[in-house]
């Protein structure tokens, strides 16, 4: 289920590019608003839960990226994760 919600916030983002680059009928040009309210939701998340986004085991920088990306779908299984040293 997790995968199937990323593999749709990627499609978000595919289609507001497409849109803001001319690929789609000007009638679907709603996928760039969805897609800028989606990243500015998920920037908002990484400031208010940056204490569980900071837990991955990985890199800051791509635990940043995969936030921004996939929101809570990214750092809701950090919050059972014990906290870095």
């Amino acid at each position: 289920m997790i995968a199937l919600l990323k593999f749709l916030c990627i499609g978000v983002y595919v289609l507001g590019v497409a849109g803001t680059a001319g690929l789609l009928p000007a009638t679907w040009s709603f996928w760039k608003t969805i897609a800028v309210v989606l990243l500015l939701a998920h920037l908002l998340e990484i400031i208010v839960m940056f204490k569980f986004v900071k837990r991955y085991r990985g890199s800051l920088g791509a635990s940043l990226v995969l936030t921004l990306l996939f929101g809570f779908l990214h750092w809701k299984p950090l919050m059972k994760v014990k906290q870095r040293p």
